[in-house]
């Protein structure tokens, strides 16, 4: 069972939860201007974040099984090898399915009529590689979704602020995607798997992600702007901009090699760093005003 454990968390890669949780808990605690979240409250939205990313992956590996067998980079993962069976990822997924239920039946009363749009693109994005290179966007759907949510789970309303951080953080994840994609550009080709890499080529593919990464930036900012935000708001988007300029500038149309670095390090750092900064420069501001 512990072995079966192990397999389970290798295969959702659990920890990279931490890409998109910290923005839903950017989205909480700028969502009330004179207060914080209950412990409760954020403790219900990071077993939904869990819960939806979990079953997410896990209908990712079903779907991509077969692709996945004959791309040497994905063929060692659980289910290629047969080292999981469809009952156990059934299983799984209810369980995940389950946690994310009991979540949002914990949280504000509005989130039990939007949850389909949390869920919908998640379950969706597996397919669109198939028809489209817009499958890097549906994925950056999926996470800048994160803000939105928290934002709502704790005001129960949906204002027009939050989209905004929805806006940066869907340039985010849309970028890194491409760059994690581009190291699947001649299977992506062989396979007749649809992204902007395989369509467009690794280099403009790279300038796409540089664009959207300033766009990112400059989203972060006007969202800064309308909130109020202070001095170290401002500073982490500064530290943000400079740890985006820095992972564009690990790879290049002829170096890929430094792309695990960009994709997992680099980007785990954001994530932290700019909700750190965007709590402490609430703190500051509640204790000042």
């Amino acid at each position: 069972m512990v072995s079966k454990v192990r397999v389970f968390l290798e295969m959702v890669k659990f920890e990279h939860t931490i890409f998109a949780l910290p923005f839903a808990y950017m989205g909480a605690v700028l969502a009330l201007p004179g207060a914080w979240p209950t412990w409760a409250q954020m403790g219900w939205i990071t077993l939904a974040m869990a819960g939806a990313r979990s079953l997410a992956f896990s209908a990712n590996r079903v779907v991509d099984k077969e692709i996945d067998a004959r791309n040497p980079r994905t063929a060692g993962r659980a289910l290629p090898r047969g080292l999981l069976s469809s009952l156990d990822m059934v299983i799984f997924s209810a369980v995940s399915l389950g946690a994310f239920f009991i979540a949002v039946f914990n949280l504000a009363p509005v989130t039990r009529l939007l949850w389909p749009l949390v869920l919908v693109p998640m379950l969706v994005y597996p397919y669109t590689k198939r028809f489209t290179w817009l499958c890097h966007f549906v994925l950056g759907v999926s996470l800048g979704l994160a803000p939105a949510g928290a934002w709502v789970a704790v005001t129960n309303t949906v204002p027009l602020e939050p989209w905004l951080l929805v806006g940066a953080v869907l340039c985010w994840v849309t970028g890194f995607d491409i760059i994690y994609a581009c190291q699947d550009y001649e299977v992506d080709v062989r396979e007749g798997l649809h992204s902007i890499p395989a369509r467009f080529g690794i280099r403009r593919a790279l300038m796409v992600t540089a664009m959207l990464h300033t766009l990112a930036v400059l989203l972060f900012l006007v969202f800064g702007r309308i909130i109020g935000a202070g001095p170290l708001y401002y500073t982490g988007i500064l530290a943000t901009a400079g740890l985006l300029y820095y992972e564009n500038s690990l790879v290049s149309p002829n170096d890929l090699t430094r792309i695990n670095v960009a994709f997992f390090t680099t980007n785990g750092v954001i994530s932290v760093l700019t909700f750190a900064f965007s709590a402490a420069d609430k703190a500051v501001r509640m204790r000042m005003g």
